[in-house]
């Protein structure tokens, strides 16, 4: 083939996952093209103004603690941070921050343009050249062709794109865009297995015509908790969200023009993600509920658009106007700009290695909703494992695998390549086995080592990264070995009588006690932390036998994650496993015990089985050599 030019990496789309995928591959040292339709809308937040949430803040940490860059670009432009689940136990906390939209595209366009080895090119990528069944570059729209030792593909909503307006549909990967058709044609004449899935957004409306004293005003945390573990500070003015409710008149209204809605209507074919319904799916599902909640979140500091969250439609745009003057405080509320649906083509998750790369092209990763997920952090976090992966690669090197037990970001992937998606796929804290371990606190402890070994974290910050831990286990070991003495530390809490002989970690474990109580005595040995320090340390002390307990079953996961099952291994041969169970492992071909056992439909009667005829196997082996 003639190439046009060549390069290490080609990332195609600059949404969040592309823009990770580049910049992780270009950190690492392979030189690297993204190529996007329109430059200017990098980073494009296409639904919601905002970062992180429940679980979806726990990504965005790890991703900051590996050494990727949307931790930092949303602390860098948030208007407002809010702690969620404070009140509730460590493991469920997770930090959300409200974006000056258009401040986030521009931040992160400055921060990919400044990065060495990175070249962002305005063009359509129409084909995915392979050959004897390996990529070997991208086809573009002008007929030129560019040479890639590894491609990921971060398309989107755009593969196969359609949006609807009521009855009105329009071929678009985001309202008023172009859809990617010739290259979703390539993919499926490759033979991937692809499906079909709808999301949709929100009307805006003009923050100028809102009644907000009908509206609970929603301020952020006096003390934020950012994403990055660089952040201080904020670095913008912060603004309130405001909650209000929809009422009857709304449902009378969505009820009696269900018909009219795309989703209703027959329409729409796609799937919709199941936890983010439109508003006609709440009324409909929701019968009983007399009222359902809305937000008014500002998209930035210099627009007057305000994004309505919770009323994500699919109605025509008189049926919107309708239902938005229906709730109180904006009855003379201007819609800026239409709700839509849309539908799109995914790719089966279940083709990709648990590095992302496709099983059927070698050096061909998918990452963000091409794998049937939704969500910038989601997206943002398949961007920087296939970025990464796509640079070693390209390199040469073994690809790295993050393990389930370690990260949400290992669990995500691991639940797209072995259970498949027939929804959107979307992060909750419930899908970890172990979340007392995969805390926001300790994702640095977790993740920046390997981030450091990879290229993508700096030296002054793996080096701030063990002082940190050096610190707590300081703290930790002080407080263990001394004991409490009434004449140098007086506690308002303690009894003299219930403190007498216990060591400062068991008085530590009293309800209602905080490392604030030892400041005195802390600060005189200059063991005084940080806040973030004095947070772990308390989390570790107060939940040291929970802690314990998951570590322990972490352990047992990893065990079996080392029983390797072997490629050729002939699951047709076992007898006592049903023909299902023996298609799904054939067609999921799982690398060990572990990765068999999450295959949907796989019962522990299954995996005791399989685990047998491996060692059966094992011993064989070893008895012929």
């Amino acid at each position: 083939m003639k190439f046009r030019e060549s390069f290490d990496v080609v990332v195609v789309g600059g949404g969040h996952a592309g823009c990770e995928a580049a910049l992780a591959a270009a950190r690492m040292g392979a030189r690297t093209a993204l190529f996007t339709f329109n430059l200017d809308l990098i980073a494009q937040m296409s639904c919601n103004p905002a970062i992180g949430g429940i679980a979806k803040g726990h990504l965005v940490r790890e991703i900051d603690a590996l050494g990727g860059i949307m931790g930092e670009i949303a602390d860098k432009t948030g208007i407002q941070f809010r702690l969620l689940n404070a009140s509730r136990g460590p493991a469920v906390q997770a930090p959300r921050c409200q974006s000056d939209k258009a401040r986030y595209r521009k931040e992160m366009r400055a921060k990919l343009h400044a990065q060495p080895h990175l070249l962002l090119l305005a063009s359509e990528v129409v084909e995915i050249l392979v050959e004897k069944g390996e990529v070997q570059g991208v086809g573009l729209a002008d007929g030129s062709k560019v040479g890639a030792a590894a491609v990921v593909l971060t398309t989107g909503t755009f593969l196969n794109g359609l949006t609807h307006i009521g009855d009105q549909r329009s071929a678009a990967g985001r309202l008023g865009e172009a859809p990617s058709i010739r290259l979703a044609r390539c993919l499926k004449e490759m033979g991937f297995r692809i499906g079909r899935l709808k999301t949709g957004t929100p009307p805006r409306l003009d923050g100028r015509t809102i009644d907000y004293s009908r509206f609970e005003e929603q301020k952020g945390d006096e003390k934020p908790t950012f994403f990055s573990f660089r952040t201080g500070a904020p670095s913008l003015p912060q603004v309130s969200c405001h909650l209000g409710y929809t009422g009857e008149r709304v449902h009378q209204l969505l009820r009696a023009n269900l018909q009219r809605s795309a989703l209703y209507g027959g329409a729409i074919v796609g799937i919709g993600p199941r936890y983010c319904p439109s508003i006609e799916d709440k009324v409909v599902k929701f019968a009983d509920r007399a009222r359902h909640q809305i937000f008014l979140e500002p998209e930035g500091l210099d627009t007057d658009e305000v994004y309505l969250n919770g009323m994500s439609t699919s109605m025509p745009v008189e049926i919107q106007e309708e239902m938005v003057h229906a709730v109180p405080g904006l009855e003379r509320a201007r819609i800026v700009r239409p709700a839509y649906a849309i539908e799109y083509d995914f790719v089966d998750p279940t083709e990709l290695e648990a590095t992302l790369e496709t099983r059927r092209i070698v050096r061909l990763f998918h990452a963000g909703q091409i794998n049937g997920t939704t969500g910038y952090e989601e997206a943002a976090a398949q961007g920087l494992v296939a970025g990464i992966n796509a640079g070693l690669r390209a390199q040469g090197r073994e690809g790295v695998v993050f393990p389930r037990t370690e990260s949400y970001i290992g669990i995500l992937v691991d639940d797209l390549v072995t259970r498949g998606v027939d929804e959107p796929y979307r992060m909750f804290t419930s899908r970890s086995e172990l979340r007392l371990l995969l805390r926001i606190d300790n994702a640095d402890l977790r993740l920046t080592p390997l981030g450091h070994r990879l290229g993508l974290v700096a030296d002054a910050e793996y080096a701030a990264c063990l002082d940190k831990y050096e610190l707590i286990g300081q703290i930790r070991r002080f407080m263990q070995l001394q004991r409490w003495d009434p004449a140098e530390l007086a506690l308002a809490h303690i009894e003299p009588a219930s403190g007498k002989g216990q060591t400062l970690e068991q008085l530590l474990r009293h309800p209602g006690m905080t490392l604030g109580d030892f400041e005195p005595l802390l600060r005189k040995h200059g063991l005084w932390p940080t806040s973030a320090v004095r947070k772990s340390v308390e989390i570790e002390v107060h939940y040291q036998g929970y802690i314990e307990q998951q570590q322990r079953e972490a352990e047992k996961m990893q065990r079996m994650s080392l029983r390797r099952i072997p490629a050729d291994f002939d699951y047709a041969e076992i007898s006592g496993l049903s023909r299902e169970v023996k298609e799904k492992l054939a067609r999921a071909r799982p690398k060990d015990l572990a990765t068999a056992a999450r295959i949907p439909g796989i019962t522990p009667a299954a995996v005791s089985i399989l685990n047998i005829q491996l060692e059966l196997r094992q011993k064989k082996a070893r008895t012929e050599s």
